[in-house]
């Protein structure tokens, strides 16, 4: 199934809309592991309305709806069996409201040749009722097999973490049903619930999300480095390089660097990488 950027690239999705109450918000939390201690003040900001905040990873939930029509994408022809979701990347406009009702625009923004994969980046932006700008998500997603089209490589990995000892480090439990809570913020993939899926995909059980790795990181990020302050991230990147099997440890470690937080996580039982060449950018 030849990919044919000329046909592809630029392609806009049709405008949608979405939005969130506090009760998807505290979902949200649970499902990327808030609430341990339950009587922990700072984990109630995360788990009871009253003094609520938002995680700026919760931006990636409510633009599923606005990537429906990738297989209607002239050019853009796949099995969606070998696609992969290589990395993530969110700008946080303005800090994410407890609750909201935003229209999302979405666009093939990037595609590069890869050999034997073709990456695909996709672009959402996303903004409240009244026109303001709240995020914009990039997902980048590897489609196995479609590459050898002759296009651009794409840019090299950046933010390697550096080789001293990090600044902080933070271990974030996963709970054995972890996948099965997470599933319920709309990503339904039986390769998180359904053990035959599971094997047919080359796990010997499901696995967590990436997506929900990637909050459970964002969560200790906050937490471990920036005293629990939501609103002082402005942009989140990074890239998914290993499986997490629920009720898995990741262990989060973070580096100071100025205006920005350089970023990994690996499996504390496997010792497996998890999230590599990640970032978390400061507002200033």
């Amino acid at each position: 199934m030849p990919i044919d950027p000329s046909k592809a690239l630029g392609h806009e999705f049709p405008e949608s809309e979405a939005s969130w109450i506090q009760d998807q918000v505290i979902l949200y939390h649970l499902g990327v592991g808030a609430g341990v201690p339950p009587t922990d003040v700072h984990e109630l900001e995360y788990t009871y309305e009253k003094n609520l905040k938002v995680l700026p990873s919760f931006g990636v939930i409510p633009v599923f709806g606005a990537m429906g029509g990738i297989g209607n994408v002239p050019g853009l022809e796949f099995n969606f069996a070998m696609l992969l979701h290589g990395e993530q990347d969110i700008e946080i406009h303005q800090p994410i409201p407890t609750a909201a009702k935003i229209k999302n625009r979405g666009r093939v923004a990037g595609i590069y040749d890869k050999g034997k994969a073709a990456l695909v980046i996709l672009q959402i932006d996303s903004e409240d009722e009244s026109g303001t700008p709240l995020f914009s998500n990039r997902f980048s997603l590897f489609l196995r097999g479609e590459g050898g089209f002759g296009g651009e490589s794409g840019p090299k990995a950046g933010n390697a973490a550096p080789e001293r000892a990090p600044d902080h480090v933070v271990e974030s439990r996963t709970l054995p049903q972890q996948a099965l809570l997470y599933r319920l913020n709309g990503d339904k993939n039986p390769l998180h619930a359904d053990p035959e899926f599971a094997k047919m995909g080359g796990f010997e059980q499901p696995i967590l999300h990436g997506l929900c790795s990637y909050g459970v990181v964002c969560k200790a990020a906050v937490d471990g480095a920036l005293g629990g302050d939501t609103s002082r991230v402005s942009r989140y990147q990074a890239r998914f390089a290993g499986v997490v099997f629920p009720g898995e440890t990741i262990v989060t470690s973070l580096w100071n660097e100025g205006d920005h937080l350089l970023v990994a996580a690996r499996s504390k039982e496997r010792d497996t990488p998890v999230i590599t060449n990640a970032a978390i950018h400061l507002r200033s």
